[in-house]
């Protein structure tokens, strides 16, 4: 139990927290956000689940800008949101990221992908990495985020501690 209290982060007590979803947060510049919505239902066939507007624009009448929107992709939420010109930078500190689709056509996805406004990165190859497990074709959005999209993932044994 000691063990397996220090790998899951740490010895000491304290309360437990219930995380109930991640939602990447895709940072595009304002007043993008619309059409990076657009584009990701197009390109991947994601479904608008919710919206948030500016209570500004939506008072003026404008254009419709969002603040964020909530999309579902392949079961998950991702959230897509406008940096606004008064906002801290958002600023990493890491490599990167690459968010990963997986389908039994990848060759069909980049090809719609590429088709909505993306921009193949490379050709489609084999690979064995972390989330791939064949098949791997990647294509870079209109707003610099790369998808990778791959074949399903092979299973892993089982981590041994």
């Amino acid at each position: 139990m000691a063990q397996e209290e220090v790998q899951n982060g740490g010895a000491e007590k304290v309360a437990a927290v219930k995380f109930t979803a991640v939602k990447p947060q895709l940072m595009v510049e304002a007043p993008k956000a619309v059409d990076a919505v657009q584009f990701y239902k197009s390109a991947f066939g994601a479904v608008e689940v919710g919206r948030t507007v500016h209570p500004k624009r939506k008072a003026e009448q404008e254009l419709p800008h969002i603040l964020s929107a909530q999309l579902e992709l392949a079961g998950s939420i991702i959230l897509v949101s406008d940096i606004a010109e008064n906002s801290t930078p958002v600023k990493t500190d890491g490599g990167g990221c690459v968010l990963c689709l997986e389908t039994e056509d990848v060759k069909a996805a980049v090809d719609k992908a590429v088709s909505a406004g993306g921009v193949a990165v490379g050709e489609i190859t084999e690979d064995d990495g972390a989330c791939c497990g064949g098949l791997v074709g990647k294509v870079k959005d209109p707003y610099g985020y790369v998808w990778a999209i791959c074949s399903p993932a092979k299973k892993c044994d089982d981590v041994k501690a």
